[in-house]
This record gives structure tokens, sequence and C-alpha cells, in this order.
């Protein structure tokens, strides 16, 4: 009989087993369970933390960012201050330059208007005169207004005129790639 208790106590097998294979109501799925109880509150608290962590990261990385902007933002302003006084200085200067190169163009045609007159008959001469009275009339205005007034009066132009100042600009384009070309 003793050889019989042997073979039914190691023969028995539990009707049911947990999910780890530990049978139903012993010790070690009981033990399983509130491993995985245990397992599961410490992994949602690592999560939980993981979250806080990447919150603050991004509550800090938002701040940093909004500094680098405004930083940005006061050099770029002060750039644009720069860069403002700096083309104005130059478009002044330029304004100056054509001025000049209007009235020595226009003292050079006056000056030979008296040639013109010798070779080609007065009539041409008068038109000389009138071309270099045009070319002095144009430098006194380039100087008397601003640079602002001047780009109001080429816009204004370009609405009444838009086929020729196409054609002004063409012709322009094209004298400049011919200079430069050589």
């Amino acid at each position: 009989m003793a050889t019989d208790d042997k073979i039914n106590d190691t023969s028995a097998v539990p009707l049911t087993t947990d999910a780890a294979g530990a049978p139903a109501g012993s010790a070690a799925a009981e033990g399983t369970l509130g491993g995985k109880e245990e397992a599961k509150s410490r992994f949602n608290s690592a999560l939980d933390e993981a979250k806080a962590g990447a919150q603050a990261l991004r509550g800090e990385a938002s701040q940093r960012a909004q500094v680098y902007k405004e930083q940005a933002a006061a050099k770029g302003s002060e750039y644009k201050d720069q860069a403002l006084a700096k083309g104005g200085e130059l478009a002044v200067e330029g304004k100056h330059k054509a001025s000049e190169a209007l009235t020595s163009l226009s003292r050079l045609v006056a000056e030979n208007a008296a040639k013109i007159d010798d070779n080609f008959g007065p009539k041409y001469g008068d038109h000389a005169r009138n071309a270099a009275r045009g070319l002095q009339d144009a430098a006194s205005h380039i100087d008397t207004k601003s640079y602002d007034e001047l780009g109001d009066e080429a816009r204004q132009f370009v609405r009444k005129n838009p086929g020729l100042s196409v054609g002004l600009a063409a012709f322009g384009g094209y004298v400049l790639a011919r200079m430069f070309r050589r």
C-alpha cells in the first residue's frame, strides 16, 4: 500500500494551472500573482516617472527655445537697423554719384554743342543744348528729391507706362550685360 500511495501522489495532476504553469491555488501561483501585481505597479510607477521627466524636459526645452528666440529676434532687429542705416547711406551716395554723372554728361554735351553747330548745323547744336539742359534738370531733380520720393515716382511711372517700363528695363539689362561681358 505504501507503493500505491507513492504512485498516486506523484501521478496526480491538478486540474487548473495559472498563466505561469503553476497549479492554481498553490503557493507558487499566489506568489506569481503577487509578483505580477508588484511588477505592474513598479512598471507603472517607472512609466509615470518617465512621463514626468519628459514633461520636465519639454518645459525646460521650451523655456530655452523661448530665450533663444528672443535673443535671435533682438539680434535680427539690431542687424535690420544696421542694414537699413547702411542701405540709406549707400542709396544717398548712389543718388549723389548719379547726379554728378548726369551733370558731367550735361557739361560734356553743352561743351560739344558748338562743334556740333559747325559740323552738322545749328539745328543739331540746338538739340544738343536742349539735351544738355534736360540732363542738368534731371540731375538737379535727383539731388532735390529724397530716395523715398524717387522710389514713389518710379512706381507711379511704371503704373502709368508698363510697356515702356518693361522696354527700358530690357534695354538697361542688355546694356549692363554688354558692359560686364567684356
